[in-house]
């Protein structure tokens, strides 16, 4: 949960701080005394990005001994975004830089400031929600490192086996199920407001059924023309009062938190949790011998056909157009090891994948948790689409406060869409937006 604000927000609020690394002295790749030529590659320093970066340089250099990669670290968060424009408006960028994907990456001017790689032979092999998020009208521009997550409900198998239900594609069978679950004396749906980010998954996890209905829906929300007080965005802020109204939380929702929900739907004390699949992690440190137990289904929409997973893409590697000669044909060839098999293997290994890859020459590793492979069958049936965040720069600052006063029956949806219509002005203003 590193990269975009949202997931910056979340990560912050899960209890992951970012390391106060130093930066490397040199910002510049040039060659080395012995005939090789040396880069230098950006990342942020939060999480494990720092180590996963090492293990990644380690091997491309075990490949191409004639290349030498120095690695330089930088906060990640708002100071982290500073630094990059403020680099690239200097000519002081690494020659690879590692940053977030979607709408942060478009704030880089990157026509203006970047290596376009069009030509390179790992382009065709994105998905096409990865490429339109590292992409202008003008050209590719990035490439993924790291895997997908996406935000939906984790469900225990064994409840819904031994209950007889099938996993549900419209929300009246969702909500069939929980009366079910309910009717057997076990939390059908897990809250967690004591970690408040937790609360916001009916918002952001329904974004995919949003953008299913209404495909211009971002484009039209960042200009101010669409609103969440409006269908079909209106449709997460009714979902959770309806959660909160029948009675389907937990009995302890206003005070549990993350952890207790990660151990609730292990365990089987409670049957569904919305939130990010970057929980897996949990599951396979704190509850090994329960993984077969949990899989993962799309937070369901009306209809069966709005029904897509919402994904966050994962951050970018870019090249700056500062980058030239010997340094530019290594930095190229670096970001495509990235992606290669040998690439691929290091992030199955360095890193814990949330989910699918956002590039075909990435495969998940056949011994990958249940809740994975469930993943996997959305990207390969073509029924995914990216968070709001990747396709806006707009999110307001509160929407975890509105949505725990959502889910504790203290608002309800449509005074809540409104306020939070309200919130997102306020931010959209301070963007110097049109339309706002």
């Amino acid at each position: 949960m590193n990269s975009t604000r949202t997931r910056r927000a979340l990560v912050a609020a899960a209890g992951v701080a970012a390391l106060a690394l130093p930066l490397a002295a040199c910002s510049t790749g040039g060659g080395g005394g012995d005939g090789t030529t040396e880069i230098t590659f950006l990342v942020p320093n939060s999480g494990t990005n720092v180590e996963s970066a090492e293990a990644m340089i380690a091997a491309f250099e075990d490949e191409n001994p004639d290349i030498t990669v120095k690695i330089e670290s930088q906060p990640a968060g708002t100071e982290g975004d500073n630094l990059m424009k403020t680099k690239l408006a200097t000519g002081e960028m690494a020659d690879v830089f590692w940053y977030n994907s979607g709408s942060l990456f478009q704030a880089l001017n990157p026509d203006q400031n970047l290596v376009a790689l069009d030509d390179q032979d790992w382009v065709g092999d994105m998905q096409d929600n990865m490429a339109a998020v590292v992409s202008t009208e003008n050209g590719v521009y990035g490439a993924p490192f790291g895997a997908t997550q996406a935000g939906a409900v984790v469900y225990n198998k064994k409840i819904y086996a031994d209950l007889g239900l099938t996993v549900p594609t419209t929300w009246a069978e969702f909500a069939a199920n929980n009366e079910t679950i309910k009717a057997a004396g076990i939390a059908p749906v897990i809250q967690t407001y004591g970690d408040t980010w937790t609360s916001q998954l009916f918002i952001l996890g329904d974004f995919g059924n949003v953008l299913a209905q209404d495909a211009d829906w971002a484009e039209g929300y960042t200009s101010g023309d669409r609103k969440y007080v409006d269908e079909p965005a209106l449709a997460g802020f009714a979902n959770q009062q309806e959660g909160f109204e029948k009675g389907w939380w937990n009995e302890d929702f206003a005070s549990a938190l993350y952890d207790d929900g990660a151990r609730m739907v292990a365990t089987g004390e409670g049957a569904h949790y919305p939130i990010l699949t970057g929980i897996v992690s949990t599951f396979q440190q704190n509850f090994p011998d329960d993984l077969d137990n949990i899989g993962v289904f799309a937070l369901p929409a009306a209809n069966a056909d709005d029904t897509k997973l919402t994904v966050w893409l994962p951050n970018g590697v870019y090249i700056p157009k500062t980058t030239e000669g010997d340094q530019l044909a290594a930095a190229k060839s670096f970001v495509a090891f990235i992606n290669s098999p040998a690439g691929c293997d290091v992030q199955n290994t360095a890193m814990v994948p949330s989910g699918p890859y956002a590039i075909s020459t990435c495969e998940l590793p056949a011994d990958v948790p249940g809740l994975l492979t469930d993943m996997q069958v959305y990207f390969d049936e073509d029924r995914t689409n990216p968070a709001l965040e990747f396709l806006s720069p707009i999110k307001g600052p509160n929407l975890e406060n509105i949505t725990v006063e959502v889910g504790s029956g203290i608002r309800g949806a449509d005074d809540a869409a409104a306020l939070y219509d309200e919130d997102v002005k306020k931010q959209a203003q301070q963007l110097g937006l049109d339309g706002w």
